[in-house]
């Protein structure tokens, strides 16, 4: 969930590793630090609180030379946000600094033989367990900093990317992954450069290597990269080119990535699509789907695994499968998956989704999948990361980088390459005819043009927002596939406004929620025409008869709701399948609206991280 960048190389490090920080805030953080190894061989560390520009703050009259460094965003998970607890942590020698992200399980056991030995801790929290075991590791038995590394990470138990510089060998910085993403980018001048995921170091090279889990990287000026493992054997990982522009990775005169990624999304669906969907407009092509279309075709049962804003694509993505393929579909939260007993059979089928491709809760659950034989599939957006990796084989969503915490892109990414995954095996199987099939995926392509329509809406929706600035709760109500909808609308609203919201199917209104109905309680219902829509209405008609304020979302044209509703936002009509796609981009705007008009950040909502890598 934190952030790591590193360097060493012929350029000034310090400049490089602040602009790599900012590039990593929006995973969030709480802290920041860097450590430097200055011209004059000193290991300098400097800490701050809060924001980078704190820390550059902080840095003002500081040395901030040489050409080696490491540096980190901190979320704190043991221990209170601090300058003492933040990153990098140095060892009593005052030799060795170390940043880390992950969670040292047993770091308490390792913390209390130490002390016993004499060390002293500086702060609280687990990742300074590892920066002293290995620093006393290597004076006790007069090891080389990496067979140091290598014997203290077998005591380790638990998950950690670290990054470790030696004051007394200045050319160096060893990293080593477990369980935490990790990427090393070769600099065309024999730089070498180190991050949680590429954005920090697109700038400067589009030449990775993804370490695997238990891999040791020794960064060295002047030679080769060398992987080697816990037991020193070399590992040979590939070179990998990435595609992020620097474009991506701006706002582009946005005031905030969120916005931007907003307005994005009819180009991206159209990335997401371009080659997958044929120039006539009728046939899908998912190389996933041919290369394994008997198992896909032959599944007894899907399960899809997931958390937060993908499990909510996952609710959208059940329902497509089992409607076209008819397979029935488990739709489970990660983090109560891969904890619980399930049944899992040899013929069933895993998605896996993720826009990360490093969620902890996920990556486990794939490996349980895994371990009783089912047949992994992934559905992820950032190339290279550990959930294509892990799985047998799957679907990029290609969005490109998504910034903003609050997910908004990635899911009507992910809710297309679902789409086309149920449309594309439903083909195979012959369980919908084709000339529906056919229009489907004529239908598919026009998406991004009707949420440019959609999008149409951004002005009225600004003018909405002051108006539901006030509310300390929200209800949002759909049914059908627009229920995933009013949970993902929801969620954007908590997100980063910080008001109270649950999204229900309307039709459970009745069981509990309606009694927190009244006039000071906005009601959004995405009311689209569909085959339930005579049911919504009569939804929308209990809340108008308890006082209820009601912002619907309706198909264009539509003046039996507007004639009910407070607020209506009208919308390009769809197949009912493909509403959520449309219906999303309102309920983004709504949120980010709401947010900039309580004066929050968006792009960095508090206790928030983009990517959640640790339990």
């Amino acid at each position: 969930m934190c952030g790591i960048v590193g360097y060493i190389g012929q350029k000034k490090a310090y400049p490089i590793l602040i602009k790599g920080l900012k590039r990593l805030e929006y995973r969030g953080y709480d802290s920041a630090g860097v450590a430097l190894i200055s011209d004059n061989n000193e290991l300098n560390v400097y800490k701050a609180k809060g924001k980078v520009s704190d820390l550059q703050a902080h840095c003002q009259d500081k040395d901030v030379s040489g050409s080696a460094g490491i540096a980190h965003t901190r979320w704190a998970t043991h221990g209170e946000p601090s300058s003492t607890n933040a990153h990098p942590h140095y060892s009593a020698s005052g030799r060795l600094a170390l940043i880390h992200n992950g969670i040292i399980e047993n770091y308490a056991t390792l913390k209390e033989k130490l002390i016993e030995r004499g060390i002293e801790f500086r702060s609280v929290t687990d990742s300074e367990v590892l920066v002293q075991l290995i620093d006393y590791v290597q004076q006790s038995n007069s090891l080389s900093l990496l067979e140091a590394v290598q014997v203290a990470l077998r005591q380790v138990i638990g998950a950690y990317a670290i990054a470790i510089l030696d004051r007394d060998h200045p050319d160096t910085i060893i990293c080593a992954r477990q369980s935490s993403p990790l990427v090393v980018g070769l600099g065309a001048d024999g730089d070498f450069f180190l991050a949680s995921d590429a954005s920090p170091i697109a700038e400067y090279t589009d030449k990775v290597v993804y370490l695997n889990d238990g891999d040791i990287a020794v960064m060295q000026l002047g030679k080769e990269l060398q992987v080697v493992n816990l037991d020193n054997v070399e590992q040979h990982p590939k070179v990998k080119q990435i595609d992020v522009t620097l474009g991506q990775l701006e706002k582009g005169g946005y005031p905030y990535f969120m916005l931007k990624e907003i307005f994005e999304q009819p180009k991206c669906l159209r990335d997401c699509t371009r080659g997958r969907i044929n120039v006539d407009h009728d046939r899908i092509t998912l190389s996933a789907v041919i290369d394994y279309r008997d198992r896909l075709i032959s599944a007894r049962r899907i399960i899809i695994v997931a958390c937060g804003t993908s499990w909510h694509a996952g609710l959208i993505g059940k329902m497509l499968i089992e409607s076209l393929c008819r397979i029935p579909v488990e739709v489970e939260y990660a983090s109560e998956f891969r904890y619980r007993e399930p049944v899992i059979y040899p013929d069933d089928v895993v998605i896996a989704i993720s826009q990360s491709g490093e969620t902890a809760d996920t990556l486990a659950a794939i490996e349980q999948a895994r371990s009783a034989g089912a047949f992994v599939f992934g559905v992820c957006n950032a190339i290279g990361a550990s959930i294509p990796r892990q799985t047998t084989t799957g679907v990029y969503i290609h969005v490109g980088p998504e910034i903003g915490v609050a997910s908004t892109k990635a899911f009507t990414g992910q809710v297309t390459v679902l789409s086309m995954l149920a449309l594309a095996i439903a083909n195979e199987k012959r369980t919908i005819p084709g000339d529906v099939y056919k229009d489907m995926v004529a239908e598919l392509t026009r998406i991004p043009d009707k949420m440019e329509q959609a999008l149409k809406t951004n002005e009225q929706i600004e003018r909405l927002a002051p108006i539901f600035t006030y509310a300390k709760n929200s209800l949002y109500l759909g049914r059908g596939y627009n229920y995933p909808v009013a949970l993902e609308g929801a969620l954007k609203l908590k997100e980063i406004s910080y008001i109270h919201a649950e999204g229900y199917p309307a039709a459970e209104m009745k069981h509990g929620p309606i009694a927190l109905i009244d006039s000071e309680m906005p009601v959004f219902v995405i009311a689209t025409r569909d085959k339930l829509y005579e049911k919504v209405i009569s939804n929308i008609q209990e809340v108008r008869a308890r006082g209820g304020r009601v912002i619907a979302l309706v198909t264009e044209g539509d003046e039996q709701i507007r004639k009910l509703a407070d607020h209506v936002i009208e919308l390009p009509d769809t197949m009912e399948c493909f509403q959520p796609l449309i219906a999303s981009i309102p309920l983004q705007l709504l949120a980010y609206h709401i947010a900039v008009c309580k004066g929050k950040d968006v792009d960095r909502p508090r206790n928030l991280a983009k990517s959640v890598t640790v339990e």
